[in-house]
C-alpha cells in the first residue's frame, strides 16, 4: 500500500531514509516546475532546482501534522519561498562586483594578461590591433588605474601594488575594479 505524503514526512523525521528518498522522488518534478518559473541572474535553472530541493528537504524536516496544512501545500510553499529567496539574494546590488568582474589569467607581462581574458574574441586581437587597443585603453584609464591594472595583470597582489604606489590597498583595489569595468566596456564596444 502506498503511504501518504504526510506519513512519509513523519517517517522521514524519525530517520527513515527510504521515506525521505520517496518524498524527494515524488516532488522532484514539482521542484523543476517551480524553478522554471524563475530567472536567476548569473545562474542556471539547475541552481534553482537545487535551491528548490533544499526547500523540499526543509519542508520534510519542518512539517507538522497538526499544522493545519497538507504536506503537498506546505512543500510547494517551502520550495517556492526557497527559490524566491535565492533569486532575491542574487539580485542584491552587493553581489554585482562578484557577478560582473572581468577575470585575468595568471600570465607574465601586463600586455599578455590584458588579452588573456576569458572572452575568445579578446584573444584574437593581435599585432597592430593589440597596440591600438592598448593605446585606447591607456587613453580611457587614469594614470593610477593604468598602473594598478598593469601591475595586477603582472600578478602582483593588491598589497604589493599599494606598497609600490605608496598608497592604500583600498585605493588600489578601487582603481583595479574601475579599470576592469572600463576594459569590459571597451571590449563590448569592440564586439559591436
Amino acid at each position: 500500500m502506498r503511504r501518504t505524503d504526510e506519513a512519509l514526512a513523519l517517517a522521514a523525521q524519525r530517520g527513515e531514509n527510504a521515506a525521505l528518498e520517496e518524498l524527494l522522488e515524488r516532488y522532484k518534478y514539482a521542484v523543476r516546475g517551480a524553478a522554471r518559473s524563475y530567472f536567476l541572474e548569473g545562474g542556471e535553472t539547475e541552481d534553482l532546482v537545487q535551491e528548490g530541493m533544499i526547500g523540499l528537504y526543509g519542508a520534510v524536516r519542518d512539517f507538522r501534522e497538526d499544522g493545519g496544512m497538507r504536506f503537498k501545500s506546505f512543500a510547494r510553499l517551502c520550495i517556492r519561498r526557497r527559490i524566491a529567496s535565492a533569486v532575491r539574494g542574487a539580485a542584491r546590488k552587493k553581489h554585482v562586483p562578484l557577478n560582473t568582474y572581468v577575470p585575468f589569467a595568471e600570465e607574465e607581462g601586463a600586455q599578455a594578461a590584458l588579452f588573456s581574458l576569458s572572452d575568445p574574441e579578446a584573444e584574437l586581437i593581435g599585432g597592430e590591433e593589440r597596440a591600438e587597443f592598448l593605446a585606447l585603453l591607456q587613453k580611457n584609464l587614469s594614470a593610477a588605474e593604468w598602473r594598478a591594472l598593469t601591475a595586477y595583470a603582472e600578478g602582483l597582489r593588491i598589497a604589493e601594488i599599494a606598497e609600490r604606489e605608496h598608497g592604500s590597498a583600498k585605493s588600489v583595489e578601487n582603481a583595479v575594479q574601475r579599470a576592469k569595468k572600463k576594459v569590459q566596456k571597451l571590449l563590448q564596444e569592440r564586439k559591436k
